[in-house]
């Protein structure tokens, strides 16, 4: 019998959001597995943000049938761990964090306030009773929205205090121990600001603690972000809730998936996706949702709702591909030279998407439209850009089954990067529309890439890679050549990396020696 977990199947323990008030906490504890078992039939996939049907099943039950899952219940998970045998448990399994039972009043007229750090604390519990139960090296950690800064809390403060020595010395990487990785949710990483009221309402939430809420103000979150051990050195005013300690929990473990769609989170009748602003998922703006330094994905997903990111096939594409995925790729622009001819007012932003074969909805989407392109540094004489500039980060499973096209299976994984470049004159903050052409883009390409992963005989991925500008026939029916294969350029014995150029008539605008860098990289589970 092989090692507990040794397949990459680790016990994964879901952490759910803020629930806020009474009302929405019985709510909460109402649903058995706190929202993890919610599925989706919308999705807005075309041009026009029209919605389609796509039935998605959910999270927990995709965990279940795709990666062999088992949700133990037997009337109390907590229960059922604390009355079952050491080792005795498939660590394949999948168990909730039912932090706010004790604050709801269908169960207790008099329920107990609900304490965040409590709720951190109570999560080490758990970790550590899944862990003997199951005999398994270490767990997954996924959490949605406020549950992503439990996560953290965990990790920065509650288990390095725990594990302190005699002399009060903690190991701020003391979490990794315990959790291989941690994929969050929409999680409000940098607070949750408002675009209205200049402060003030951020600063009548922190003040009163209205619902709890205060716990998403740089007060609190320091607190229960920063062991005390560490606060001679790291002083409020220098915190930054977007980072991690560079010695901590390693940052490469830890994914952001980030939510772009305000206008259909409908709490509050709307009125928080109108104050938080349209950079945002309704609710956490885009740049509070991620932690730097750590890979990401943005998706055109609320916070909740019928079209929210949990219950969402974008969201259960990326976690899949962050939790199982052996191989680490990374996407850069190289050799641009953008706006070298252009007036010095002229600025330029990049729309990237990122489609898999198979799958009706996009796993990476930046757009101008949803108010997160890529910000594009032009090129001026005497400040040269810095290259290669990191365009995205994804994962790929060497394991997963491989798609089913007419009936076979394809050997390949195929992917299409959508690139759309626009310009735009701004002086002095405000925008002229001149020349300006609605809606008409400066390049516009399409980079399809098809990559073997490595097998028995073959340490490394092979990769073929044509612009859809290029290809005289249908996506569907491109069968790659020897002229579209990319050869490795690096070297290296445990990393491929391969470049292609942009097309030859774009070169002008976009630089002489522009192209993409694709580079591939074994990753081995931290256990």
């Amino acid at each position: 019998m092989g090692t507990p977990g040794g397949d990459g199947r680790l016990p994964i323990i879901y952490v759910r959001g803020f629930a806020g008030n009474g009302g929405a906490i019985n709510s909460a504890v109402d649903d058995p597995f706190y929202g993890f078992s919610q599925g989706s039939v919308h999705v807005r996939s075309d041009s026009s943000g029209r919605a389609q049907f796509h039935q998605f099943e959910s999270p927990m039950l995709r965990l279940i049938s795709d990666h062999k899952y088992e949700v133990p219940v037997h009337g109390d998970q907590w229960a059922f761990l604390q009355g079952v045998d050491t080792r005795s448990v498939n660590p394949a399994s999948v168990w909730i964090h039912r932090f706010y039972d004790d604050s709801a009043d269908t169960f207790d007229q008099d329920p107990e306030s609900f304490s965040f750090e409590t709720a951190a604390r109570d999560l080490f519990k758990l970790i550590k009773l899944v862990l003997d139960r199951t005999g398994a090296p270490k767990v997954f950690l996924v959490a949605h929205s406020m549950g992503g800064l439990v996560c953290r809390s965990l990790l920065q403060r509650v288990i390095p205090e725990e594990l302190a020595a005699t002399d009060g010395t903690i190991d701020p990487a003391a979490g990794a121990k315990y959790v291989a990785r941690v994929f969050t949710y929409a999680t409000p990483h940098g607070g949750i600001n408002f675009a209205v009221g200049f402060g003030l309402l951020e600063r009548i939430r922190d003040a009163t603690g209205i619902h709890g809420a205060d716990i998403f103000g740089p007060d609190r979150m320091y607190d229960y972000l920063t062991p005390a051990a560490r606060r001679r050195t790291l002083r409020r005013e220098s915190f930054k809730g977007t980072e991690m300690p560079d010695d901590g929990f390693p940052v490469s473990e830890l994914f952001c998936l980030v939510g772009s769609n305000p206008e259909d989170y409908d709490v509050a009748l709307g009125l928080s996706s109108r104050a938080v602003g349209p950079r945002s998922d309704g609710l956490v703006q885009i740049d509070n949702a991620a932690v730097r330094g750590a890979p990401l994905a943005i998706v055109h997903r609320s916070h909740s709702g019928r079209y929210g990111i949990v219950n969402s096939e974008e969201g259960y594409q990326n976690l899949q591909r962050f939790l199982f995925g052996d191989l680490k790729i990374q996407i850069e622009l190289v050799g641009f030279t953008v706006g070298r001819d252009a007036p010095d007012e002229v600025e330029f932003q990049l729309d990237v998407g990122v489609a898999i074969r198979g799958l009706p909805v996009l796993v990476h989407e930046q757009s101008a439209a949803h108010f997160c392109p890529v910000q594009i540094e032009r090129w001026r004489e005497g400040d040269p850009i810095d290259s290669p500039k990191p365009l995205l980060t994804t994962f790929l499973s060497s394991q997963a089954p491989r798609p089913l096209v007419g009936g076979r299976v394809v050997p390949r994984l195929r992917h299409a990067l959508k690139l759309r470049l626009l310009s735009i004159a701004e002086k002095q903050g405000r925008l002229f529309f001149d020349d300006h052409m609605e809606q008409t883009e400066d390049w516009q390409d399409t980079l399809v890439v098809d990559i073997e992963p490595p097998s028995a005989g073959q340490p490394l991925p092979k990769a073929w890679a044509a612009w859809n500008s290029t290809i005289p026939s249908a996506l569907r029916d491109w069968n790659p050549e020897e002229k579209d294969r990319l050869r490795d350029r690096d070297g290296a014995p445990n990393r491929w990396s391969g470049r292609i150029e942009v097309p030859d008539v774009m070169k002008p605008l976009l630089g002489e020696n522009a192209g993409l860098q694709i580079s591939v990289t074994p990753r081995v589970l931290p256990l």
